[in-house]
């Protein structure tokens, strides 16, 4: 099919342009750029497209998946929809399963299983009749750094690679700092992404929310700045004497910002990345005790948010992750410490982070737009291509002004821990192509 995407908003960060072109595309490929194109084909399907952004598509660090062993929380197939509905292409699954993804025998099952939803995908009619052509983005596996992410054996990380995973991440923190030496001296010649999760257990002990004036207001155990600084610190001194580049992930702090930078600015070959929902709240919105603000790490304090969003645009931040974690509504419905940590988000991040971010003109849409796509990739050792003709049509269509409510019937997602349940917002993806 052959599309002709009238005056569009293109916003690619890979050539720094935020323009209004025409787009035609067709094949699986952008075919031109222009600012008018005239010349085409009689069954080209033409659409005007005036407000609306298009971009390339959008690349998710690190998410969980249901799939294998909580299937009530999230199948393969309704995650990968989520994310298609979220403006994502690539999404990168944390190994925490059950079984984990620690061998090359699950990898192989999982890569098998997403080929089948592909073909089960072309017979079945979606529930909302907006992403009916919009395809499954590209699933990618992290292999996991011990066995069953217990943070003790190391697994077989060369049999892993060889298997396909995109990199390796436990996506729980490693406290063995031996271990995690001996993991960098290991992975070094492998040529995979290496991501760990710094925060020191024993310094967070029970804690469910940032350590602060909020905290002793609401009564909730806290967390120290310092269990997740303390432990950026060590990995950067391990990267520093073994020079195996590192994505340090779930970045919520201040101090850990300063960290960063300063360790970038001395040369140290790091990444980092925070999550969606840290750049959005902080502990004022506990108040709610709602369990789907129970995250972990915690929400941070109003300077913390601060200096994250600045450490985004400087690119101190690389990446902004979704960390999209699925609960049942049994789970979820606890006392504020009790219920299990995480929240949902491929479907709400981006018109979220556009509405509070973009339009309040903190950011630009470019700076938005690389923090959820180009940049992400580079995390992963991956690139997305430019929004030029010949490209491949890696594409998310997203409409700024549409509103929608946050409800079972409107989310892919199996899950509803978000605290936007019930909740309008303004922002919507149109439509997907992925590559």
């Amino acid at each position: 099919m052959t599309e002709l995407l009238q005056k569009v908003r293109v916003i690619d960060p890979v050539s720094e342009i935020d323009e209004l072109f025409d787009v035609l595309i067709a094949d699986g490929y952008i075919q031109e750029v222009a600012s008018h194109i005239a010349d085409i084909s009689p069954d080209t399907q033409i659409r005007d497209c005036q407000g609306l952004v298009i971009g390339p598509g959008l690349v998710d660090l690190y998410s969980h998946s249901g799939e294998p062993g909580f299937e009530e929380r999230e199948t393969l197939l309704s995650l990968l929809q989520s994310a298609a509905a979220g403006g994502f292409t690539r999404v990168s699954i944390l190994p925490d399963t059950s079984p984990a993804i620690d061998n090359p025998a699950l990898v192989a099952q999982l890569q098998q299983k997403r080929r089948g939803e592909m073909r089960e995908k072309e017979k079945i009619n979606l529930a909302l009749p907006a992403y009916p052509a919009s395809p499954l983005p590209l699933l990618h596996l992290w292999g996991a750094i011990t066995l069953d992410v217990a943070g003790k054996q190391m697994t077989e990380l060369a049999d892993l690679a060889s298997a396909g995973v995109v990199g390796f991440s436990d996506g729980q923190p490693l406290e063995n700092l031996a271990l995690v030496r001996r993991v960098l001296e290991y992975v070094q010649p492998l040529g995979k992404p290496i991501a760990f999760w710094p925060s020191d257990r024993q310094l967070a002990a029970n804690g469910v929310m940032r350590e602060g004036p909020d905290a002793l207001r609401f009564g909730l155990p806290p967390i120290p700045a310092s269990a997740e600084t303390t432990a950026i610190a060590a990995m950067l001194e391990l990267v520093a004497a073994i020079g195996t580049p590192v994505h340090i992930m779930r970045v919520s702090t201040s101090r850990s910002v300063e960290l960063i930078a300063s360790a970038k600015a001395a040369g140290l070959p790091i990444t980092a990345s925070t999550t969606w929902m840290h750049l959005l709240l902080d502990t004022k919105a506990v108040k709610s005790y709602n369990t789907s603000l129970h995250l972990d790490p915690p929400l941070g304090n109003s300077s913390d948010v601060a200096a994250l969003r600045a450490g985004v645009r400087a690119g101190v931040i690389d990446a902004i992750a979704i960390d999209h974690t699925p609960y049942s509504y049994e789970e979820k419905v606890q006392a504020f410490a009790e219920a299990p940590p995480g929240a949902i988000g491929l479907e709400l991040a981006l018109p979220l982070l556009w509405q509070y971010l973009v339009e309040t003109e903190e950011f630009t849409a470019l700076e938005l737009w690389r923090a959820l796509s180009s940049s992400p990739a580079e995390c992963l050792g991956q690139k997305v291509s430019a929004i030029l003709p010949h490209q491949p049509a890696e594409l998310t269509l997203f409409d700024p002004q549409q509103t929608w409510k946050v409800e079972r019937k409107s989310l892919y997602t199996l899950s509803q821990n978000t605290p936007w349940l019930g909740q309008q917002l303004k922002g919507h993806v149109v439509q997907t192509w992925c590559s």
